[in-house]
Parts: C-alpha cells; sequence; structure tokens
C-alpha cells in the first residue's frame, strides 16, 4: 500500500438481485467511511443506477473501467449483465455469475496490488450455483484462488468474536475434518489477527466439539482428547494466551465473554448462533490466512427485501471500515 494514499478497498456488489446495489449506493455516500477510504464498487453500473433511481439514492461517484483512475470511492462497471432484466429478490443464474465475475475481479484487483483490501457484499448459493460456480461461500473461493497453505472464517464485533475450524459443511463431516495441525492453524490465525485488531497479545477460549466438551469421553469419539486438547497445549507452548477445550453451552456466558478476546469454534453454527444473536447488525466477517485482507458483511442477500429500501447497511460500513484499518501499516 502507498502511504501517501488512503486505501482503496475493493468493495463487491454481491447478487444484483439482492441488497448488495442498495448497500453499496449507501456506502458510497457515507462519509464516515469515505473520509477512512476509497472504496471502489466492483460490480455493474446500470443495476447501480436503476437501484438508484428507484430508492432516490444519490448516485454521483464516478464510474470507471479500472480501479488505478480513482483517487476516491467509485464503481469499477465490469458489465454483462443486461440491468432491466435483473427482478428483485428473484434466484437467477446471470445474477449468479455476474456477482462470482465481481468476487473473482475483486481478487485479481488484490493480487495484482491494485486495492488494498476487499469487503463483499452477499451473494447467493443458489444463483452463484445454477451458474455453474459451486462454491459454499466467499471463504472458499478466496482461498482456493488466493491459495492460501491455510485459512479459516472469523466472524467478530464489539460483543463476540468466533473463528472457525470449520465452516459450510454438514454435521456429520465435521469430526473427519477435525485434526491437531487444523485447530491450531485456527488458534494461530486467530490471535494472530485479534494482536492486529486489539493492539495486545489476546485470550482465546476453545470451544469443545461434543456436548460438555466430550465428559471425558462420554460424548463422540474423543474429538477433544485427540485433537483439541493437543492444539490448545501446542498453542500454549507457542506463548498464545489460550484456555479450553470448554463446554459449548456455557463458554459464551457473559463473564466468559467479557474475559476472551475470541473464541475458536469447531463447527458453524457452535459460533454463528451466539454471534447473530448477540451482534447481527454489527459482526463482521473476515477470512484469515489470506495474502489480501477480505472482510465481508455477515448477513446474506436477503431476497425478501431487496430493492426496497429497508436494507441496513452498517454491517457493510464496519466490513469497510475494518478493511481500512487491516491495510494500515503494523504498529
Amino acid at each position: 500500500m502507498n502511504p501517501a494514499r488512503i486505501p482503496r478497498i475493493a468493495v463487491t456488489m454481491g447478487d444484483p438481485a439482492g441488497i448488495g446495489p442498495e448497500l453499496c449506493l449507501r456506502l458510497l455516500n457515507e462519509a464516515s467511511v469515505t473520509a477512512l477510504c476509497a472504496p471502489v464498487v466492483f460490480g455493474d453500473a446500470g443495476v447501480l443506477k436503476r437501484v438508484a433511481a428507484l430508492l432516490r439514492i444519490p448516485f454521483t461517484a464516478p464510474v470507471v473501467s479500472s480501479p488505478d483512475a480513482l483517487n476516491g470511492p467509485g464503481v469499477l462497471d465490469l458489465g454483462g449483465l443486461d440491468a432491466a432484466q435483473v427482478v428483485p429478490g428473484a434466484v437467477n443464474a446471470a445474477c449468479g455469475d455476474a456477482a462470482f465475475r465481481y468476487v473473482i475481479g475483486a481478487i485479481e484487483a488484490g493480487l495484482a496490488n491494485r486495492v488494498d483490501a476487499v469487503a463483499t457484499a452477499p451473494l447467493n448459493k443458489a444463483a452463484m450455483h445454477a451458474a455453474g460456480h459451486r462454491y459454499p461461500g466467499h471463504t472458499e473461493i478466496f482461498a482456493e484462488r488466493m491459495q492460501a497453505p491455510r485459512s479459516c472464517m472469523m466472524l467478530t464485533s464489539p460483543e463476540l468474536t468466533c473463528s472457525f475450524a470449520t465452516v459450510h459443511v454438514g454435521y456429520h463431516e465435521v469430526p473427519g475434518l477435525l485434526s491437531e495441525k487444523r485447530i491450531l492453524d485456527v488458534i494461530e490465525l486467530t490471535a494472530g489477527a485479534m494482536h492486529r485488531i486489539r493492539g495486545r497479545a489476546p485470550k482465546l477460549v476453545v470451544c469443545g466439539l461434543n456436548p460438555h466438551a466430550g465428559e471425558n469421553g462420554l460424548f463422540g469419539q474423543r474429538e477433544e482428547e485427540r485433537f483439541i486438547q493437543p492444539a490448545v497445549a501446542a498453542a500454549r507452548a507457542r506463548g498464545l494466551q489460550v484456555e479450553g477445550p470448554l463446554p459449548p453451552d456455557t463458554a459464551f456466558l457473559a463473564r466468559r465473554r467479557r474475559e476472551t478476546d475470541a473464541f475458536v469454534c469447531m463447527y458453524h453454527d457452535q459460533g454463528h448462533i451466539p454471534l447473530k444473536a448477540l451482534a447481527f447488525d454489527s459482526a463482521i466477517n473476515t477470512t484469515l490466512g489470506l495474502p489480501v485482507i477480505r472482510t465481508s458483511v455477515d448477513h446474506g442477500t436477503a431476497f425478501d427485501i431487496a430493492w426496497q429500501g429497508k436494507a441496513n447497511p452498517n454491517s457493510l460500513f464496519e466490513a469497510v471500515r475494518l478493511a481500512a484499518r487491516l491495510s494500515q501499516p503494523a504498529a
């Protein structure tokens, strides 16, 4: 990143039929964000113009064909989509393909150092799969395209931060995907990210997989003894402040949250449920371990309110703010 300018953040528009276009328009008009960074929306200018006219949102940002042409907020028009044919709230393969292309364009710009970070608006998995792009979500696209040797999802908010050893898989698959190495990787990635965010060594808690953290082998197949306990011990041996495995049903109590910077979770809902209950509108999704900073909203395309002026843009604002903050040189 060039320290002489504010960070340039690629912001993918998400599925054109969802709330992504509205969120991006709100972002381009949010002075508290544009004072920190230069958000560049990777999307379709035609869709943005249509939504702006429908919702009476100002759309004065320049539209360009290269992010290098911008010194401030703007739109990189990737085109290829007939905006007049987009039906808000409908699953459409063309929209799924467009959303995928926005992500790929932002990834390529990040790898080429043309942007300092990437923040993503939501895509729709069904639409993306209908277009032939069979990824479970953003996290897997970024990890594959950026060839990250290790990576993980982390959701962060003022109330709670969780990272995940597994994410978009069926519950029956989770035990087979756990290993001491995988859990240790997630602990280390989480500790590094929280040190950057907090500016100090963080305190982590690792959750067990089974009820009561296995209760000494009573529940499960001794995943706690085989994988989780050895990973925690290895992390401590490397100087990290980490506790666990703790029973998941009591790990997130208020007292524990006040004492903990981040929780390492074994599967998707173990962390998503408490986090969304506590911080649905303020949580940020970030992928750790990538060569380029990536943050995201922590919600979906909300087809039921698409293009209606009802979407809350706060999660995208916070995602871009965090991307800008993490883009700054480490102190």
